[in-house]
């Protein structure tokens, strides 16, 4: 390999690494080539790249991309698997083919940065894939909105209840429809209120006196007067009488 295919390949795993999301490196060693090409078929479905690489390569390009703690793995047959997608499911695919061949060990990796250990690797390959993640995440923030709407339409369901409840009892005439008379009073009378006399009015102080009765006509002129005794002709026939 020349310089400039160096150059090219340098600059190829430079681009690989910064546009993954993670990196995993594994000991390659005992693989034959019919093997590598099924871990790569295995790894399309997690958009994920497996390549066999040269460490000194891998250590410039690590320089060049800011992926200090690739070159720790570096040690050793190295193989680079680049994830570009679900790295959960990259993981799975890479620990399901070690535990049919033993073969493909983690040696450890990068993601998002962060240096991973072969523990961590092995914590990540136990994950569910990122759809499922998904799913379970939709079905944990819907959970309260579901529990939400089904109260509500209890709620509007009683209500509804209710009021057609209401509405019979009208047409059956145990509840009066329509508003009471204005000024009519709704609380029945008291016994002790049906039982009292009614109290006479008292009079108004500040009223006026009842006007007087009229007085008795005077008699016309010449007419005889009558007496408290009586009138004048039984005054005369007492006179007479009593001569």
């Amino acid at each position: 390999m020349n310089r400039d295919q160096k150059a090219a390949a340098i600059a190829e795993i430079v681009d690989q690494i910064r546009e993954s999301e993670a990196v995993f490196a594994v000991d390659f060693r005992g693989i034959s080539v019919p093997q590598a090409a099924d871990v790569r078929m295995r790894l399309r479905d997690a958009d994920a790249r497996f390549r066999i690489v040269k460490n000194t390569l891998t250590e410039r390009a690590a320089d060049e991309a800011g992926a200090e703690p690739l070159k720790a793995l570096l040690v050793g047959p190295t193989a680079l698997t680049f994830v570009r997608g679900d790295a959960a499911l990259a993981a799975k695919a890479l620990a399901a083919f070690n535990r049919e061949t033993e073969l493909l060990a983690f040696k450890g990796g990068l993601m998002n940065g962060e240096a991973l250990d072969v523990e961590q690797l092995r914590t990540i390959a136990r994950l569910p894939a990122r759809e499922v993640l998904y799913g379970q995440l939709v079905g944990m923030v819907a959970a309260p909105i579901t529990g939400l709407v089904r109260g509500l339409n209890a709620l509007i369901a009683g209500l509804a209840v209710a009021l057609e409840q209401v509405r019979e009892k009208k047409e059956s005439g145990e509840i009066p429809s329509g508003p009471a008379p204005e000024g009519a009073s709704t609380r029945p009378p008291s016994a002790e209120s049906a039982d009292t006399p009614p109290q006479p009015e008292t009079p108004d102080q500040d009223a006026e006196p009842p006007a007087a009765p009229p007085t008795t006509e005077q008699p016309a002129e010449g007419a005889p007067q009558t007496g408290a005794g009586g009138t004048d002709t039984d005054n005369e026939e007492q006179a007479g009488a009593s001569a």
